[in-house]
C-alpha cells in the first residue's frame, strides 16, 4: 500500500492577496551574508569569508503575522468566550489532537453565488448526492468559488458561507472540525453587512462562527486545492501550531490517501 499526500494549504507570502490590507503578513528575507553579524554573537569576529564557500552564515526570515494569516485552524475561543452552553471556550493549545486527524468529507458548493448563506437543507442535499452519512469527528471541508480566487484582490468577498443552521446540522452529528477554502467560514462580510442593514438583525453577523457558543468546534480557513479532492476516501491532518492561549494556530493541512 502506498500513501499519497495532497497539500490543502496556501502559501504565507508577501505579494499574493489572501487577507484585507490591515491583516496581511509581512516576511523579511535574510540571505546567508545578512546574518553573519548575528553569528558574531556566538563566534566573535567571524566574517562571511571564514565560512565554507565564503557565503556567510545562515538564511533566515523575520515574519509578522496574526494567527489568522495563511491556512489556520480556529479554536472555539476565537468565536466566543464560552462554548457548549456556558463552559469556558477552549483555546488552540487545548484543542484535542484527536479532532485533527480524521476522515475527510468534501461538500461541493462552488455553484452557490458569492455571499450565499448555506442552509441545513443544502448540506443534507449534498450529503445525499455524494452518498455519505456523517460520522462523529468527520472533518467536513466546504469547497466554494473562493478556492480558485487566491490572489484576486477581491478574494475576501468571494464564495458562499455557512449559516448557523448549516453549521449546527454538522455539529449535532458529532463533527468538531470543519473547513473552507474561503477567507471565512461565514459568508463574506460585505454581503452580511447589506443583510444587516436591510433587516436590522445583528444576529446575522458571524452566525456560522457563533454556533460555537452552543456546541464547541474548530474550523479551518483559507484551505486550497479542494477542487482535486473526491467527496470521501482520505484522511485530513490539520494539527495546529501550539500557540499558548491563542484563538487560532497555523497548520499545514493535508489530505492523505492510502492507495
Amino acid at each position: 500500500m502506498t500513501r499519497r499526500f495532497v497539500d490543502l494549504s496556501i502559501y504565507l507570502e508577501n505579494d499574493v492577496v489572501t487577507d484585507p490590507p490591515f491583516l496581511r503578513p509581512k516576511i523579511t528575507y535574510q540571505s546567508h551574508r545578512d546574518t553573519i553579524t548575528e553569528a558574531g554573537y556566538f563566534f566573535p569576529g567571524l566574517t562571511a569569508e571564514d565560512m565554507p564557500g565564503g557565503e556567510g552564515f545562515a538564511a533566515a526570515e523575520w515574519v509578522t503575522l496574526t494567527t489568522h494569516n495563511g491556512t489556520h485552524l480556529d479554536a472555539p475561543w476565537h468565536f466566543h468566550p464560552t462554548m457548549d452552553g456556558g463552559r469556558p471556550a477552549i483555546t488552540i493549545d487545548e484543542v484535542p489532537l484527536d479532532w485533527c486527524f480524521r476522515p475527510g468529507v468534501k461538500l461541493d458548493f462552488r455553484h452557490f453565488a458569492d455571499g450565499y448563506v448555506v442552509t441545513a437543507a443544502d448540506v443534507e442535499a449534498e450529503l445525499a448526492r455524494i452518498g455519505h452519512a456523517l460520522q462523529p469527528l468527520d472533518i467536513v471541508l466546504v469547497n466554494t468559488a473562493a478556492g480558485m480566487a487566491v490572489g484576486n484582490p477581491d478574494y475576501v468577498n468571494i464564495g458562499c458561507g455557512m449559516g448557523y443552521e448549516a453549521t449546527m446540522y454538522l455539529l449535532q452529528r458529532g463533527v468538531r472540525v470543519t473547513g473552507t477554502d474561503a477567507w471565512s467560514w461565514d459568508a463574506p462580510f460585505s454581503y452580511t453587512a447589506k443583510r444587516v442593514a436591510e433587516t436590522g438583525d445583528h444576529s446575522l453577523i458571524w452566525e456560522g462562527h457563533k454556533a460555537g457558543r452552543d456546541i464547541g468546534y474548530c474550523h479551518l480557513e483559507k484551505l486550497h486545492n479542494l477542487e482535486v479532492l473526491p467527496a470521501t476516501g482520505y484522511t485530513v491532518a490539520c494539527f495546529p501550531h501550539k500557540v499558548k492561549a491563542a484563538s487560532a494556530g497555523w497548520t499545514r493541512a493535508v489530505a492523505i490517501f492510502e492507495e
